[in-house]
Parts: C-alpha cells; sequence; structure tokens
C-alpha cells in the first residue's frame, strides 16, 4: 500500500461570517499517497485553489488538519514546510540569469556553493534547457519560463510540488506539450505533484488520480478512466468531457426512456421512477431508421472537427443526443441534416446518475 503523503482531514475555511458567510470548503478529506500526480478539478469557485493554499501554509484552515508524511502542520509557516508551489504567474526574477533563477532557492536555504551548482546544472538537464543557463528570462519563451519555475521549485528536493494552474498562460499547442513534460518531470523525480486546474483535458492526460470538486466539496475521487466512464451524479458526468443527458423511468431495474424503448443501464437496481440515463456521445451507435430495436431520431446538425464529426439528433421526445463518430478518409459520412436514424448504445455505455 502506497503510503500518504498529504492528507487533509474536515478540513472547512469559511470567509466572512452570519448570514453572509461563504464556505469555501466543506469538511473536506482526502489522502495523496507519496510520488502520486493528484489533481484537484473543478469551476472557479469550487474551493481547489484554497484547498491547495492550505496545504501551502498560505492559508489556514477555520477547523480541519493538514497532515504531511502524518505529522501535523496546519499551524506551520510556509517557509518551514518541505513545499514548493509553482504559481500561474512563475514570478521569475528578470534581473537574474535562467542559472541564477534555478539557484536562488537554494542560495537562500544556505547550501554549499557547490552544492548549488551542482543542483542548478541538475535542473537544467531535467528540463532540457542547459544551454539557456546564462540567458535573461526576457529572452525566453513562455514555455521554457514554465519550465525555469519547475527547476527552481524542484531544485530544493521538496517532498510536495505544488501547482496552480501553471499552464493556463499557454496557448493551445505548447499546453499540450508541457502536459506531457510535467508527466515526465513527476515520473523522474518522484516527487508527490498536487495540481490545480479547472481543464478537465488536462487531469485526464496527467493525473493518477483525480478529485473533482464543487461548492466546496469533493464529489468524486478516482482515476482518469474510473471518473470519465463511471461518474457518481450529474455534476461529475457534466464536467468531465461531453455527456448525453436522457430522461427515463426507472421500474425494477428496467429502465424506459422517455422517448422510447427500453434499455440495459448500470445502477438501475433499485431505482424506481424518474430518473436521468447518461451516455457518452462515442458510445451512441446510429443505424438505419428501419432497424425495428433502434431508437428513433432526426439529425438537426454536423459538426465537423477533424478527426471526430458530431452529430446532433433530436429523438420523438424533443431530447437531444449527440453522437461523435470518427470522420470518414473521403470527407463524407453519408449522413445528411435531417435524415431519419435509428441509435443504438454501446454494451455497458449507459447509466442511472444519481443528484
Amino acid at each position: 500500500m502506497t503510503k500518504t503523503a498529504v492528507e487533509a482531514r474536515n478540513i472547512a475555511k469559511h470567509f466572512g461570517q452570519g448570514d453572509g458567510v461563504v464556505r469555501a470548503l466543506d469538511n473536506v478529506s482526502v489522502s495523496i499517497g507519496q510520488g502520486e500526480f493528484f489533481t484537484l478539478l473543478g469551476p472557479s469557485g469550487c474551493g481547489k485553489t484554497t484547498l491547495l493554499r492550505m496545504i501551502a501554509g498560505f492559508e489556514s484552515p477555520t477547523s480541519g488538519q493538514i497532515l504531511l508524511d502524518g505529522q501535523d502542520i496546519t499551524h506551520l509557516p510556509p517557509n518551514k514546510r518541505p513545499v514548493n508551489t509553482v504559481f500561474q504567474s512563475y514570478a521569475l526574477f528578470p534581473h537574474l540569469t535562467v542559472a541564477q533563477n534555478i539557484a536562488f532557492g537554494l542560495e537562500m536555504l544556505g547550501k554549499p556553493r557547490a552544492e548549488v551548482m551542482a543542483s542548478t546544472e541538475r535542473m537544467l538537464a531535467l528540463v532540457k534547457l542547459e544551454q539557456m543557463a546564462g540567458r535573461k528570462i526576457s529572452q525566453l519563451s513562455g514555455g521554457q519560463q514554465q519550465r525555469i519555475a519547475l527547476a527552481r521549485a524542484l531544485a530544493p528536493a521538496p517532498k510536495v510540488l505544488l501547482l496552480d494552474e501553471p499552464l493556463s498562460a499557454l496557448d493551445l499547442k505548447l499546453r499540450k506539450e508541457m502536459q506531457i513534460e510535467l508527466k515526465r518531470l513527476q515520473l523522474e523525480t518522484g516527487i508527490t505533484f498536487i495540481f490545480v486546474t479547472h481543464d478537465q483535458e488536462e487531469a485526464l492526460t496527467m493525473s493518477d488520480r483525480i478529485a473533482v470538486m464543487s461548492s466546496g466539496h469533493i464529489q468524486q475521487i478516482g482515476g482518469a478512466r474510473e471518473i470519465y466512464t463511471r461518474p457518481v451524479n450529474r455534476f461529475v458526468a457534466s464536467f468531465i468531457g461531453e455527456t448525453n443527458f436522457l430522461p427515463a423511468t426507472a421500474d425494477q431495474g428496467r429502465i424506459t426512456l422517455k422517448a422510447g424503448g427500453q434499455i440495459d443501464a448500470l445502477g438501475a437496481e433499485g431505482r424506481s421512477g424518474a430518473v436521468t440515463v447518461a451516455v457518452r456521445p462515442e458510445q451512441v451507435r446510429i443505424v438505419g431508421a428501419d432497424d425495428k430495436d433502434a431508437l428513433p431520431a432526426t439529425i438537426r446538425n454536423l459538426v465537423y472537427f477533424g478527426t471526430d464529426t458530431h452529430c446532433h439528433m433530436e429523438t420523438a421526445d424533443g431530447s437531444e443526443i449527440v453522437a461523435r463518430l470518427q470522420s470518414p478518409a473521403s470527407g463524407d459520412a453519408g449522413l445528411a441534416q435531417g435524415a431519419k436514424v435509428g441509435l443504438h448504445f454501446a454494451s455497458g455505455a449507459a447509466q442511472v446518475l444519481g443528484d
């Protein structure tokens, strides 16, 4: 069993008082393993950055504990914690060279000069920027600056590295490249990474585990595949990727769609009454309208995304369903706006969701 690196126990954080109190975190508990790439994912205002700042020591909880390697650090000042943070702005010193930026933290810790130089060279090699050692920060691209910020934070060998949306300022192509680079750095160093983002693609790409947060609570914790394929409620299903939500009725484990027809769905056991069924777009199969076992639908729109084509359809009850199809090499999927089609769901794809 993996040893716990960071643990939050029943953390609450309230801002204000009385009727105007804001509960940024409300009884949040989570354990993060040593050497794990753990992501706090959620929309703005969900509490993810507040939790990160508490681990860093920049915020104190209203109640609860923060533990590092089993030791209570709840009231320990930031400079006494073996934790480093990479911020969204990078916070590099423009008057120092790349090498001097990386060495700064080590020098503040009073490390011997030989150790500082050796660690700086090792970090430059780790982020593959050895040739940039003598350059000023203004001479670097955004991606290079991000790597230097990472190198500076990793140089003192912290037990935990906290990353507060460090990729948000980068363009799309560079952001995707840095996602791979971040995961490589984490694997090579073996340091526990706790990453904050609102970008679900970043979370799915890099994380060993993800905590999906909303309104000061953790909604679900799990691996990327588990979170995506088996969301515990509608919020998680809608926030992670695209999802079709279909109104239905449950009766003794059988699900009847409002649009017509019965289907098998995970989570139907013990349910009764009105429910919502979730199906991912890539699990929707389009067949001919003459298929008697298929759910009838009408194509309303086709949206081309290069590798994929999204087919937007409407069922008889007015429900909207999107199917994600691989774009054919010929450029013609054989589908047209207004066409009548039938729909099947892949085996095990449909799931009854909680609130």
